[in-house]
């Protein structure tokens, strides 16, 4: 009997690296800000394999960047745990933001969409207080959006760019957390998305990758000042994933057919694959880490 037992635990596991598609994927683009919904594989999230075993239950979730990528991962991921999910997103993503809305209120938990740029610090503000107001309050917030640009040299860089960059990933991350700290207390919980970007950085993302290095290091300081107040701060830290940030001029169009193909798995990660990072920092079984980075990078790099 138990000899049975272990041979249906060995048949059970599965080999991580045919799991999900390799490359070479289809040429394709798409304009700012992209949509999953029309990327060539569609990228998976976890939509029809996440089962929760109420990990958050009770709890109430900010996402930045909720519609698509490692943030709608999240999102599905906190609803099957029993949490209610505010996702932020840009108005041209409102397609894939229904969707994520729609797969929130599956799960039988509430869901509140609001769009917005988080380049401005007004909304900023308005965005952590809406989803407070809107969820009777806030425990876990994840800075996620990003804005991702592939330029070959740095006189391509224009200052234009190089504020988009920071805007989206490092000043809105300041502000909505600076504004979040006003609803969260003991036990709550910040996760921000790094990159491998932050390790190993590509010489075609010169903004992006020095936006990810701060990231980590404000993760390592603010974890430092938080924890008097029982507030932790960890990061996620992934290699190539597959989301619309690549279709959309993240990666050169040229690159896109093999990307993902220069890590030891041969393949990109879904976003699907990272899910259970942003539940596991979320939650209480966490509870002695902070200032951590979890990397997610199939053996390329990372922390």
């Amino acid at each position: 009997m138990a000899q049975a037992q272990q041979q249906s635990a060995i048949t059970t596991e599965r080999n991580p690296i045919p799991e999900y598609p390799k490359p070479p994927f289809p040429e394709q683009s798409q304009p700012w800000p992209g949509l999953a919904s029309k990327m060539q594989p569609r990228p998976d999230h976890g939509e029809q394999s996440y089962e929760g075993s109420g990990k958050l239950s009770g709890r109430r979730a900010l996402i930045t960047g909720g519609d698509s990528g490692m943030g709608r991962a999240a999102a599905i991921a906190f609803a099957r745990e029993g949490a209610d999910v505010a996702i932020n997103y840009l108005p041209a993503e409102e397609p894939d933001a229904q969707e994520v809305v729609e797969l929130i209120r599956k799960a039988g938990r509430n869901a509140v969409p609001i769009p917005g740029d988080i380049r401005e610090e007004s909304f900023c503000r308005h965005l952590v207080d809406t989803a407070a107001q809107k969820m009777g309050g806030l425990d876990i917030l994840v800075s996620n959006a990003a804005r991702q640009h592939s330029l070959n040299s740095l006189e391509e860089l224009t200052t234009e760019y190089f504020d988009w960059t920071y805007k989206t990933n490092i000043y809105a991350m300041f502000w909505i957390t600076k504004a979040a700290l006003a609803h969260m207390g003991s036990g709550a919980s910040i996760i921000n998305t790094a990159s491998v970007e932050a390790y190993d950085p590509g010489e075609n993302l010169l903004d992006y990758a020095s936006t990810k290095a701060a990231i980590v290091a404000w993760t390592k300081a603010l974890a430092k000042q938080l924890a008097p107040k029982g507030i932790r701060v960890n990061a996620v830290a992934p290699g190539p994933i597959w989301t619309p940030l690549q279709v959309t001029g993240g990666q050169p169009t040229s690159a896109l057919p093999q990307f993902g193909a220069n890590t030891p798995y041969k393949r990109a990660g879904q976003p699907a694959e990272l899910a259970s990072l942003y539940v596991t920092l979320a939650a209480d079984i966490t509870s002695y880490s902070t200032g951590q980075v979890f990397g997610a990078t199939a053996g390329r790099g990372g922390p």
